[in-house]
């Protein structure tokens, strides 16, 4: 009985936040795959089959980023990463989540746990999460070919031809991956992603003396095979996914179909891949330039989509819808807003990760400013950033506009329909988060505070560190307690049910900024905590002093459930007390004495460390805490 209430419950929350058309997909795509409709769907057998050869290939009147070489890059001999990484992968290591090297002996084993899936099982039949593999991440990191980057840009910068070695890698995986057979095969994100780096590495090596008609016949049938896989999926990614993922696939479907015209269904794929494109686009960026999977790293995916999609559209003859290109120009607005000067790096905000898809620079991860000079500068938008190692992808994309406008960070920003609330000044950023949800939430993150100061994140987000991890882990890094914000008791905002399942979500919450008195202030409050009692309200209030490192935060809790204490969490750097004080008080005045735990902190993707966290509690519903820097 306990069981059938809570699946009752469970499809109650499923069709009220997913709605019905996606329980009834879900239940129909479960029905094809246990009665083997799937695999019937998705042979594993590909009939030989001839398309074009290389010398037809290399005439066609379709045009690339670096179409006969023609990139004007100043090269670099002094690029000291871009050496280690090709000594790292001498000896067969390789970067993963752009943070940890490790050994890879195959393409279908975990190298953090040693666990092999198998090669000739159907991708229908491998489960989405086995304790015993762990993180499938860690198997797709390689899969992606993503370091195929590093060896083109190494191979330009030093003059030292990589062709050989990036075929045989290419032939390799087509060797070792059976067409719809083993974990390569169960992700259209995945699959496109690899197809769309394979093509560029084509492309810079289509006069290549290694590229013969033989190996160029094995990567067209393969990019062929997949992009049918990925055709035939799509309404997957539309329907129950429809985030990055559908973003990913549908511009594939668009450039193969561009880019390959002698594929049968390339004209299809071109057509459908660009309407359904600027379909997503529409509904993924909001009227603000915010994203709907409400995180930085995620947004940045959306900024390399955007900055193919218009470039390869340019060179081509083609051009995208209008909102396209609006809601490109409001995503530059939005991410440009929250980047701090110094360092190029934006809040560790929402889901992270490590995705970076065409790394084409040597910057730090974390820096977006490679990304945003790319997309700004075809929008003929200027971000100020002078010149830089960031400008390098830029190049490698050939683009060369000049901007017609230059962007001016405000004081102040505010993005109501995303949730997203900033205050600048010369020295600092703070950055509150306070959202509703009409897409699916990842993290239980409202109210969440991230300040920055001369380049430095002194109160930051714990970041996310594995989407396959164990419960404890996973729960602390999605939920409230990892971000600076309040909580009753150890209650977060909504309830967790799975790694990607929120109920209760946060349907009301409102945010405005104003500035009096000397004070720049945020004032915004959520409706949450369903799960514990209905109307509980959390309000803050961030008060920040006009030429002053110097912060007021204010927040209530209401309609809280008398016995639950009032949690106030923050996750300061390492050294944040030697040159910052944290100071609160009750509603009374009465001061409240910090206590410190153990936290975690995941700055990257696969990597956690411990870290302190600092937690103002009280019986009553109200803290006012006092961050000033220490003179």
């Amino acid at each position: 009985m306990k069981k059938l209430r809570y699946n009752g419950q469970l499809l109650f929350h499923l069709v009220k936040n997913m709605g019905l058309r996606y329980i009834l997909f879900r239940i129909w795509y479960e029905i094809q795959r246990l009665t083997g409709v799937l695999q019937l769907r998705f042979p594993t057998k590909s009939a030989a089959r001839y398309f074009i050869s290389m010398t037809d290939w290399r005439n066609l009147p379709v045009r690339f980023f670096s179409h006969d070489r023609n990139l004007s890059i100043e090269k670099d001999v002094d690029l000291n990463a871009l050496k280690h990484l090709m000594d790292e992968m001498r000896q067969n290591r390789f970067l993963f989540f752009s943070s940890e090297w490790f050994a890879v002996k195959d393409w279908h084993t975990n190298p953090r746990n040693g666990f092999t899936y198998d090669r000739a099982q159907h991708w229908t039949e491998i489960p989405d999460f086995l304790k015993e593999a762990g993180d499938i991440k860690y198997v797709w990191e390689k899969s992606r070919f993503t370091f195929l980057y590093d060896l083109i840009r190494y191979d330009l910068h030093f003059e030292e031809d990589q062709s050989q070695l990036v075929f045989s890698l290419i032939l390799d995986w087509i060797n070792e991956n059976p067409v719809n057979c083993g974990p390569n095969w169960k992700c259209g994100q995945e699959i496109s992603l690899r197809v769309l780096n394979w093509v560029f590495a084509l492309h810079y090596y289509r006069v290549s003396d290694n590229l013969t008609q033989e190996i160029f016949d094995q990567i067209i049938g393969s990019i062929y095979d997949q992009m049918v896989h990925v055709a035939e999926n799509i309404s997957f990614s539309r329907t129950v996914v429809r985030n990055n993922h559908a973003l990913t696939e549908t511009l594939a479907l668009y450039i193969i179909g561009l880019l390959f015209p002698f594929f049968p269904e390339s004209r299809h794929w071109r057509k459908k891949g660009k309407e359904w494109f600027e379909t997503e686009i529409e509904y993924q960026i909001d009227e603000e330039g915010t994203f709907l999977q409400f995180s930085m790293n995620y947004h940045r995916i959306v900024v390399q989509l955007l900055a193919w999609a218009f470039k390869l559209a340019e060179l081509n003859g083609e051009h995208w819808g209008e909102n396209v290109y609006d809601r490109a120009r409001k995503s530059v607005k939005f991410l440009h807003a929250c980047q701090d000067d110094k360092s190029g790096w934006l809040p560790n905000y929402g889901h992270n990760d490590g995705a970076l898809f065409f790394p084409l620079t040597s910057c730090h991860f974390r820096d977006f400013r490679p990304q945003l000079t790319a997309l700004s500068r075809l929008l003929e938008m200027g971000l100020g950033y002078g010149n830089g190692p960031w400008n390098e992808e830029s190049a490698w994309l050939g683009i060369e506009k000049k901007p017609k406008m230059v962007l001016v960070r405000e004081t102040k920003w505010a993005f109501p329909k995303g949730g997203y609330y900033l205050l600048r000044d010369e020295y600092s950023t703070t950055f509150l988060r306070c959202g509703a949800y009409q897409n699916r939430p990842f993290q239980a993150d409202n109210l969440h505070l991230d300040i920055w100061v001369n380049g430095k994140n002194i109160l930051r987000d714990a970041g996310t560190y594995s989407y396959y991890t164990d419960g404890q882990c996973a729960e602390y890094f999605s939920g409230t307690i990892a971000h600076n914000t309040a909580m009753p008791g150890n209650y977060d905002q909504m309830s967790k049910q799975s790694r990607f399942i929120w109920f209760h979500w946060v349907r009301k919450a409102r945010g405005v900024i104003r500035e009096e008195h000397g004070f720049q202030i945020i004032e915004a409050e959520f409706e949450g905590f369903e799960h514990i009692g209905r109307g509980i309200i959390h309000k803050r209030k961030v008060m920040k002093k006009i030429g002053s490192l110097h912060w007021q935060i204010e927040d209530w809790l209401e309609n809280v459930p008398a016995q639950l204490p009032m949690n106030q969490i923050w996750h300061p750097c390492e050294d944040f007390s030697a040159y910052y004080e944290m100071k609160s008080w009750d509603e009374n005045g009465s001061e409240i004495f910090k206590t410190i735990s153990n936290g975690w902190y995941a700055e990257v993707y696969g990597q956690k460390a411990g870290c302190r966290q600092w937690i103002f509690s009280t019986p009553r519903k109200y803290i006012k805490t006092i961050l000033r820097a220490i003179n």
